[in-house]
C-alpha cells in the first residue's frame, strides 16, 4: 500500500479525489433533493464544449469549461424557472447542445480529432498535474463554502420552492447558486471520473447515504464519507488493477449502494418488529 505513494502522480490524483469525494456528494444532496439528478449529466456534456472551447483557443481547457458550464447551467435555471418548458426537455437540451458542440469545436482546433477529448469523457487521472490539484481544490473550498454558508436556505429551496418564497427566501439566487455549484462540481470531478460519468458521483453516494440515514444532515455528512471511500477507494484499486480509475470508483460507489440497500431493508424490518405490539 505504501507504495503508492512513491509516484508523485498517485499523490496528485489521491488529493484530487478527496477533494471530490467531498465537494460532489454535497452538492449532490441538494440536487438529488430537488429530483434534478441528471443535472450533473446535462451540465458534463456542456463542460465538453467548454473543454473543445479551451484546445480551439488555445487557453485551458479546465478554465473554458468552468466559464461555458457556468453559462449553461445558468441558463437551463432560467429556462425551467421560466417556464417556457419542463426540466427533463431542457436537460435534453443541454445534452445534444453540449455534445454537439464540443464535437464541432474540437474538430476546428488545430490537431484537435475526437480521441483528444477521451481524457476528459472518461478522466485520467494519472495525467492531473500541480496546476491541475490547484484549481481542483480552490473550486472545491468554493463549493464546499457554498455549502456551509447557505445549507439552511438551500434546504429549505430543495425540500418546497413554495415555502421558500412565503418564508422571503430569495428563491431565484439560491436556485442559480445550486445550479453553478453543480457546474463547479462537474469540472472538478471531470479529471478524476470524466464528464459521462461525474453524475454518478454526486448521486449514488447520497442515494447510498438515503437508504440508512433519516435526517438531511446525516445524509449528507454519510455521503461524503461515500464519496471519499469510493473515489480514494476506487483510485486505489485501479492502480493495483490497472484499470479505468473512473469506472472503478463508480463502481465502487454502486456496489456501496448494492449493500446499503440491504442494509437499509433489514433495519426498517427491525424498526417495524420494535414498534409492532
Amino acid at each position: 500500500m505504501i507504495e503508492i505513494f512513491q509516484y508523485d502522480f498517485m499523490v496528485r490524483a489521491l488529493i484530487a479525489a478527496l477533494l471530490v469525494g467531498l465537494a460532489a456528494p454535497a452538492v449532490g444532496t441538494f440536487i438529488v433533493q430537488r429530483r434534478l439528478a441528471l443535472l450533473g449529466d446535462g451540465i458534463g456534456h456542456v463542460a465538453l464544449t467548454g473543454v473543445a472551447l479551451g484546445f480551439l483557443t488555445g487557453t485551458a481547457p479546465v478554465l473554458t469549461a468552468v466559464l461555458v458550464s457556468v453559462l449553461g447551467a445558468v441558463a437551463i435555471e432560467l429556462v425551467r424557472a421560466r417556464g417556457r418548458t419542463t426540466g427533463d426537455v431542457a436537460l435534453a437540451l443541454l445534452f445534444y447542445g453540449g455534445i454537439a458542440g464540443g464535437v464541432m469545436l474540437i474538430g476546428l482546433a488545430p490537431g484537435g480529432s475526437n480521441a483528444t477529448l477521451t481524457s476528459y469523457l472518461f478522466g485520467s487521472i494519472s495525467s492531473v498535474t500541480t496546476e491541475d490539484v490547484w484549481v481542483i481544490a480552490v473550486l472545491a473550498a468554493f463549493v464546499l463554502g457554498v455549502v456551509a454558508a447557505f445549507g439552511r436556505e438551500l434546504f429549505v429551496l430543495c425540500q418546497d420552492e413554495e415555502v421558500a418564497k412565503v418564508n422571503g427566501l430569495p428563491v431565484r439566487f439560491l436556485s442559480l447558486l445550486v445550479a453553478v455549484t453543480a457546474a463547479l462540481t462537474v469540472v472538478i470531478a471531470m479529471r478524476v471520473v470524466g464528464l459521462l460519468l461525474v453524475s454518478a458521483l454526486m448521486v449514488v453516494p447520497v442515494a447510498t447515504s438515503q437508504q440508512v440515514t433519516r435526517g438531511f444532515r446525516t445524509t449528507m455528512a454519510l455521503a461524503m464519507v461515500l464519496g471519499v471511500v469510493s473515489t480514494v477507494g476506487g483510485l486505489t484499486s485501479a492502480f493495483y488493477a490497472s484499470v479505468a480509475p473512473g469506472a472503478a470508483i463508480v463502481l465502487l460507489a454502486l456496489a456501496g449502494f448494492v449493500v446499503a440497500l440491504g442494509a437499509g431493508r433489514l433495519l426498517r424490518r427491525s424498526r417495524a418488529r420494535e414498534a409492532a405490539p
